[in-house]
């Protein structure tokens, strides 16, 4: 083993001109390359129509089975008793974060990603385009609305802009309001997605400021009502964006850096804010990809190429696939299975190629959370996790499915993130 030093109160070696934290050295090399693969939502509950499998044993996964085969499968918590699973939360605990610790909110969190600055006095919420019809929540999306129209119908609503609220534009559906000195505490929101084809009468928001929110959310409705965008889109077919839902609301917040805690350099890869602002916040770079959606399709290209540059240039990527979880909300069956298959075979099958030639380095794959397709929303059971790599040893599994880590040890997502860094699983 090479000498080591103490710089800064942390133990490292220096080995040609490298400095590498002490905690990676690991029986006679050191692990410097990770890869940390989301499919966000794919872990799901058995399912009659599939002979009682789940997506994840029913899709075919070689490259996630290989990992497997490779390594080792267990089991995270990544949602902390009391708290909503979201995949804010779960996110977070992904990155090592403890939610119960840092968390304050969804929208904050993509306020970051967004570069907007919020004061002592902001609060931010999630504005989702939705589209609501009979007093139904028919489309919590309107219809996965393409970013260039969605920009458009914002700009629209900035005629509501003032000192104390503002309107930012995001990517597809999904976007921003600032409010300045809202008042805090014992407001109840709901997430759109949560109450897809369901009434929105019992899921408006209650608690203090929210006749300002149905206020402004009425005026918004007007707007949108007399949009040429919207009247485009209707005429081709296309569904339109009646309302705003205004959700996930919190004050700024601040995270110690991955390179503070762990010495780590790297980037975040997602087509979603909510997941580059954490990457920001956890000091990474955020990588853009064109033609990154959010959907089935997506730049897959796009997002490994991003990952390889990052992973020669940086120690550790976060790439996150986002068409499981959407696929799930819609409740759709086919596009989940097709969502997990494209997840397995354009990101989790090329990432492989790299680690093949790379024997320094741990790729490990999990979904933030499950999203079942019988709610069409998250739950908070833990999901199965597998890694593999320089340093794992394996355990004798072959699959990667819900069933196959059923048994396995259960990390808390804090510890599952140190341990991958860090430590040895056992």
């Amino acid at each position: 083993m090479p000498a080591g030093r103490l710089s800064s109160g942390h133990a490292e070696y220096v080995i040609l001109g490298m400095h590498f934290p002490a905690a990676r050295y690991r029986k006679g090399f050191f692990v410097v390359k990770y890869a940390i693969l989301v499919g966000d939502g794919m872990a799901d509950a058995p399912i009659d129509a599939i002979g009682g499998l789940t997506p994840l044993e029913h899709a075919s996964t070689p490259h996630m089975d290989s990992i497997a085969a490779r390594g080792r499968v267990g089991l995270v918590k990544t949602v902390p008793d009391g708290m909503a699973p979201g995949s804010d939360v779960a996110n977070m605990s992904l990155l090592g974060y403890n939610p119960a610790q840092y968390y304050s909110g969804r929208a904050p969190i993509e306020a970051a990603s967004m570069g907007i600055r919020l004061a002592e006095t902001d609060t931010a919420f999630r504005c989702n385009l939705v589209h609501i019809e009979a007093g139904r929540m028919v489309d919590y999306s309107a219809g996965h609305i393409e970013t260039k129209d969605a920009h458009r119908l914002i700009k629209d609503l900035q005629q509501l802009n003032t000192d104390a609220r503002r309107f930012y534009p995001g990517v597809s559906y999904r976007h921003l309001l600032v409010l300045r000195d809202f008042p805090q505490g014992g407001l109840a929101l709901s997430p759109p997605h949560d109450i897809s084809g369901k009434p929105v009468a019992g899921y408006v928001p209650t608690g203090p400021g929210d006749t300002i929110l149905a206020d402004l959310s009425a005026e918004a409705h007007e707007i949108l009502a007399g949009a040429g965008t919207n009247r485009a889109r209707a005429a081709a077919g296309k569904t339109t964006a009646t309302d705003i839902w205004l959700w996930g609301h919190g004050k700024a917040v601040s995270l110690p850096t991955l390179g503070e805690r762990f010495g780590l350099r790297g980037s975040v890869i997602s087509a979603v804010d909510l997941v580059r602002g954490l990457g920001k916040l956890a000091g990474l770079t955020v990588r853009i990809v064109e033609g990154a959606t959010g959907y089935l399709g997506t730049n897959y290209a796009g997002k490994v190429a991003a990952a390889r540059a990052a992973l020669d240039a940086e120690d550790f990527v976060y790439l996150h696939v986002e068409a499981p979880d959407e696929t799930s909300h819609e409740g759709s069956l086919e596009k989940k299975l097709q969502a997990i298959e494209e997840f397995d075979r354009h990101v989790v099958g090329e990432m492989l190629k790299l680690q093949d030639t790379h024997n320094d380095m741990r790729v490990l794959v999990l979904p933030d959370h499950g999203t079942w397709l019988s709610l069409k929303t998250h739950h908070r059971a833990p999901v199965p996790f597998a890694v593999a790599g320089a340093g794992i040893r394996p355990d004798g599994g072959r699959v990667y499915c819900e069933r196959a880590a059923a048994d396995k040890p259960l990390y808390e997502g804090v510890s599952l993130f140190e341990t991958f860094v860090n430590g040895t699983f056992s």
